[in-house]
């Protein structure tokens, strides 16, 4: 007969056998049904179309303005007509801009600059406390310079009353030749020279953690254009058109067409740069034209099959693996 204490050991035995037998099925089958967490990529490069106007009064289509956020880095790109209003849509106010880049110095890119720089100063739109930076072609520099003491009246004021903090009122021009003009927290602002009818003019290419994104600034069919803007992921390019009528009877129109590109020649573009995504930007529409009479995407399908789409203000785009519209 069994002793009661070996009894006990041959029945924790059996137990314990049973269970290796049972649990890595049960494990097995527990793994099986445990739901799955997706990790979801969060893109930190961000692109907004602030204005994708021209010099043209619309409030459709403010002047030329894009915002670049990456790493961190809230960078300017052109201050054209109410871009300081567009900011403040997206929810960014003035006051975070530290750091403008200009393509060139046509009225139409700069004449919202003012407004960024010393609304920013104020409490409520930004306070900003450091230094306001314009990279820009030669001339920005005297031309801040020159802004700074326009408007000495209302900075010393504000000063004296403590209602900005003096630093954020301080603006410095770089004048910029092409090259890499920014770099920090991983953002490389790299500029490159275009063909306008002011000289110099620049685009720009905004590198981030190999995506790019290229803006063309005012030009002309453009080399520079297609060899900085090859592979990247957003390439934003403007365009121009006028009716044919009009070419002949408006010698004006002929001279602006000549400064600019067609949807024919921006397609071209394209077709030798093949970004993932490509969009119009500085709309400029000569005489009468309307939108819909440009037929801006059907004439660019004559040079390019690729993907174009005609911009709009407040139109962001996720860079990342693919590129992501939202439209407001």
């Amino acid at each position: 007969m069994m002793k009661k204490s070996a009894l006990r050991l041959f029945s924790v035995s059996l137990t314990l056998a049973l269970a290796l037998t049972v649990i890595p099925s049960l494990s097995a089958t527990l793994a099986n049904e445990a739901p799955k967490t997706e990790t979801k990529t969060v893109n930190d490069f961000k692109v907004t179309l602030l204005g994708t106007g021209t010099p043209l009064l619309s409030m459709k289509r403010f002047g030329p303005a894009t915002l670049v956020e990456a790493g961190g880095e809230k960078l300017l790109f052109d201050a054209g007509r109410g871009a300081a209003l567009r900011m403040s849509q997206v929810n960014v106010q003035p006051g975070e801009i530290t750091k403008l880049f200009l393509t060139h110095l046509h009225s139409d890119h700069t004449v919202g600059l003012p407004d960024v720089w010393l609304t920013g100063t104020l409490t409520t739109t930004g306070h900003r406390s450091t230094e306001f930076e314009v990279w820009g072609p030669a001339g920005t520099k005297k031309m801040m310079e020159d802004l700074e003491k326009a408007y000495k009246p209302d900075i010393d004021t504000r000063i004296e009353n403590g209602y900005i903090v003096p630093e954020g009122a301080k603006p410095i021009g770089h004048d910029i030749k092409q090259g890499v003009v920014y770099e920090k927290n991983g953002v490389q602002v790299v500029a490159f020279q275009v063909d306008h009818d002011i000289d110099p003019s620049f685009g720009y290419r905004i590198n981030y953690k190999g995506h790019s994104v290229v803006l063309s600034g005012d030009t002309t069919y453009n080399e520079n254009v297609i060899q900085h803007g090859k592979a990247a992921d957003l390439l934003i390019h403007e365009v121009a058109v006028a009716k044919p009528e009009d070419l002949v009877s408006i010698p004006a129109f002929q001279k602006i067409l000549s400064v600019h590109t067609t949807p024919e020649q921006a397609g071209k573009v394209f077709s030798q740069t093949k970004p993932k995504l490509a969009v119009y930007s500085h709309i400029v529409l000569l005489g009468d034209m309307s939108e819909a009479s440009a037929h801006l995407l059907y004439r660019t399908q004559s040079t390019y099959d690729g993907k174009v789409i005609v911009g709009e203000d407040l139109m962001t785009f996720e860079i990342g693996e693919e590129v992501n519209i939202t439209e407001r």
